[in-house]
Parts: C-alpha cells; structure tokens; sequence
C-alpha cells in the first residue's frame, strides 16, 4: 500500500526572493550592481545607451512612403506549363507575358524567370532567363532560348 507519508521524499532547494526590501538581506541593489536609475531595473530598450542621444537618432530620417523598400526589382518565377497558352512560333517576353494576363503591369522593375512545372506542348522562342531543365525542354520542341 502506498501512502503519503511512504512516498520518497523529493528536496527542493528554494530559490531566493531578491528585491523584497531591505530587511530581507536581498534588497536594496538586488544583486543588479548598479545603485538605481535605468540599469538597474528588468526591461531596458535595446536602444538605451545611458542616457546619451541615441545611434538611430544620428541618421537622417527617411520620409515618404516606400523610402525602406529595397530598390531591386520583385523576382517572378513562371512555371513552363503556363506558356501553353502561346500560339506555336510566338515569342515570350514580358510584354507578350502582360498582354496573356501572366504579369501584372506594375511600375517597379520585375524580373522573371521560367521554371520547371507543368508541361509544355508548344514550340516557342524565350526571351527570358529560363532554368537548365526548361532550356532543354524548349529545344526538345524545337524553340529556342534567347537570354
């Protein structure tokens, strides 16, 4: 039978209270070294440097909207089944991929590149940088790859 008081006992050793006043022996500092002011209490901005103006500060102030978007171009990648809707003999560029409704035409430089996915049953000429598998895909079918 196994009861309460025959169960092993389990010792624990407390963890100190620090910072419950003074009379605890642990008070005052808290064992935080400093006497008072910012450092010494739990959450400190990562920007604080004891009171000096702030390196953020130092920098000219970026205003305007889209001022910390970078300036490269968004990347589209373009699966090859997807150029199935070209007549045979067409060229694909990126104009002829905003006139089929594959781009959206943005004002920002896009880059794209097409990429293995899906099947392509048509012969076509690619002005547009194109994966190692699809490059040889395209001159199966007898297109070619201009990039």
């Amino acid at each position: 039978m196994n009861f309460l008081s025959n169960l092993p006992k389990i010792k624990k050793k407390k963890q100190k209270r620090r910072g419950r006043g003074l009379g605890s022996g642990r008070g005052s500092k808290s064992g935080r070294g400093t006497t008072r002011h910012q450092k010494a209490r739990e959450s400190i901005p990562l920007h604080f440097e004891g009171g000096q103006g702030r390196m953020v500060k130092k920098y000219p102030l970026l205003r305007g909207k889209g001022k910390n978007k970078s300036i490269e171009g968004k990347k589209l990648a373009i699966t090859v089944g997807r150029l199935n809707i070209f007549a045979d003999g067409d060229t694909v560029d990126i104009k002829a991929l905003n006139k089929h409704g594959l781009l959206k035409e943005g004002k920002r430089k896009i880059t794209v590149k097409i990429v293995a996915g899906g099947e392509l049953k048509k012969k076509l000429t690619v002005k547009l940088p194109v994966s190692k598998g699809v490059k040889v895909t395209i001159e199966k079918l007898g297109g070619t790859v201009q990039s």
